[in-house]
């Protein structure tokens, strides 16, 4: 209708004054109007060939005997093909023979197919020899035809397998992580044959931190991946191994002979990681605590079977570390008292139920009390008296110990002020408080609440402050000491590296621990050893305490090795901070009169 409205207006602007046509001007007119439409196709086409050519996606479109009608360059560029493969015309199966990939055939055989509008749409995949995932989506027209877009996926893919995979793996280690694991159990246990018996073992890197904090976090990172290395060699691909978490793994082994195969599987892995770890030229030591449940006996579900695996090793680093233990019915009930004590234990911290008892510390020369020890005390509101070896290792394993060692450091300061200004303070201080804390910090704070000199405070630590943090415990011990505080090595000789610490550190005092003590009077060996290390100290520049003197004769044979400090029930058992006046005032006299 168009095209004849339009040619009615050419003829009568063609009508001469006399009513006849102009021919040559109609004619005109008309071949204008056909260049013009022939140039606004030229160049529609144009815009269309830029369009399709420039799209980021392949396209192709076949009519409905499966002939190419058009194509775009992007679709030439997905599969490989060149210009002259892709004519108008070609057929289908002519293009699919020169592509360089396989359509996947799992794919092909499960092709999802939605209907639209439209028609039929299809998904399909292609694998490229190259290693490229071409996704084509497939549009079915009602008369056969059909429109296909094609696209690259394989970056798509890979960040999603990725995904995929993080969700289910440690990305430190490659390892199933806990969400795999429990999966994995869930299938090992379902498939367990009734003679099977299916062993999990838990285990833990004994003191990992103290590896973070003294080498750094990159460097536990290393050792974490060797640990897992080496693990990973000893499960083989008959046991199931995850890394739980941190410095946790955990490896499911399945089959007949428990606990003996789990026993051996325990003890190799002990070997194992018991070999040094090299980040450099520096070696690091590690020990391992294992934990052991069996199904069926110790849980026939997974969550069962981790919470006893998880038990037993909870009791194996309470135990001493460096070992296993198998799960028993008892460590449930004795891991819920342990939980309820430890939540009494922050009710605690929260509350301050704590006080100190001061143990003298008697002057062998002077004959008198020179200093007390402060010793942490918890009267429980329901249990009563908690013993210090109850509460302060677990204090310690939740990080308690850092709120209660900073209490303990200014309760004891406090107290001491008010004594003799000859009388110091000696508090003992946790490996735990040189990694978790600003001892300097808290030691200042301390000082100045309590307006006492730091000549009067003496700090305790043991071997395992510097076997567990050496570099960075050997800086504060210099800077406290710079400032006049006593630093007093406790319990010396019960450790492994007693006598190379003390060249590592100008200590001003050892403490010789009391089980040194006990037989001295009746065994002469005993009696040499508790000579020699009085000795070494004097030689040493060291004051020697020693500690756990109960008995006049011990007293006697220690003051005969002009012995400096002795500490014990023989002087007085550890009493409230009330009696140190009394305390203080009878060894006063007591002085005196042996003096005189």
């Amino acid at each position: 209708m168009e095209a004849e409205a339009l040619f009615r207006r050419q003829c009568a602007a063609c009508l001469k004054e006399d009513g006849t046509a102009d021919g040559q001007r109609l004619i005109k007119l008309v071949l204008d109007t056909y260049r013009q439409a022939n140039r606004n196709l030229a160049e529609q086409s144009r815009l269309l060939e830029i369009v399709l050519n420039h799209l980021p996606l392949g396209l192709c479109i076949f009519d409905s005997g499966q002939r190419l009608v058009v194509s775009n360059i992007r679709f030439q560029q997905l599969f490989g093909l060149e210009t002259d493969d892709t004519r108008a015309g070609t057929s289908i199966s002519s293009l699919i023979a020169k592509i360089d990939g396989l359509e996947k055939s799992e794919v092909r055989g499960t092709t999802r197919e939605d209907r639209s509008d439209v028609g039929r749409i299809r998904r399909r995949e292609w694998d490229m020899n190259d290693g490229r995932i071409i996704q084509s989506v497939v549009t079915v027209l009602p008369d056969g035809s059909n429109i296909s877009i094609h696209a690259d996926i394989t970056d798509d893919r890979k960040a999603a397998e990725r995904i995929a995979f993080l969700a289910h793996h440690d990305p430190l280690t490659g390892l199933p992580n806990r969400i795999r694991f429990r999966e994995q159990m869930d299938t090992a246990l379902a498939a367990r044959k009734p003679d099977d018996q299916i062993a999990l073992i838990h285990l833990n890197l004994d003191r990992f931190k103290s590896v973070n904090n003294t080498l750094g976090v990159s460097a536990g990172d290393k050792i974490l991946r060797q640990v897992a290395d080496r693990l990973r060699a000893l499960a083989g691909k008959s046991n199931i191994l995850a890394r739980l978490g941190s410095d946790e793994f955990a490896i499911l082994q399945c089959g007949r002979d428990q606990p003996w195969n789990v026993m051996a599987l325990a003890d190799q892995i002990r070997r194992e990681l018991s070999e040094p770890f090299f980040r450099g030229e520096k070696a690091v030591e590690l020990s391992v605590s294992m934990g052991i449940a069996i199904n069926p006996k110790d849980g026939t579900e997974t969550e069962v079977l981790l919470k006893h695996a998880g038990v037993a090793l909870s009791h194996a680093k309470s135990g001493g570390r460096r070992g296993e233990r198998f799960f028993t019915s008892e460590m449930e009930a004795q891991l819920e008292a342990r939980h309820a004590l430890e939540a009494d234990l922050r009710r605690a911290v929260h509350n301050e139920e704590f006080e100190l008892h001061y143990q003298p510390l008697y002057d062998m020369a002077a004959r008198r009390i020179c200093g007390f020890e402060a010793l942490l005390r918890w009267n429980h509101p329901t249990r009563g008296r908690i013993a210090p070896m109850e509460f302060i290792p677990l204090a310690e394993e939740v990080g308690l110990i850092v709120d209660i060692g900073r209490w303990v450091l200014k309760r004891a300061c406090m107290d001491a002020a008010a004594w003799p200004a000859d009388i110091k303070v000696a508090v003992n201080v946790s490996a735990i408080q040189f990694i978790s804390s600003d001892l300097e910090e808290d030691v200042s704070t301390a000082l100045a609440v309590s307006e006492l000199s730091p000549a009067r405070l003496e700090i305790e630590i043991t071997e395992s402050v510097l076997m567990e943090n050496r570099e960075e415990a050997l800086p504060i011990l210099h800077a406290l000491r710079q400032r006049g505080i006593r630093i007093s090595m406790d319990d010396f000789g019960t450790g492994y590296s007693s006598l190379s610490y003390l060249s590592s550190f100008p200590f001003d005092k050892i403490k010789i621990d009391k089980s040194f003590v006990n037989d001295i009077v009746d065994n002469k060996e005993a009696y040499a050893i508790m000579r020699a290390i009085i000795l070494l100290g004097d030689a040493l520049g060291m004051r020697v305490t020693v500690e756990g003197v109960e008995t006049a004769q011990q007293h006697d044979l220690l003051a005969q090795e002009a012995c400096d400090e002795i500490q014990g029930y023989h002087i007085s058992s550890p009493r409230p901070a009330f009696d140190v006046p009394q305390l203080l005032a009878g060894s006063h006299a007591q002085g005196q009169a042996q003096a005189m």
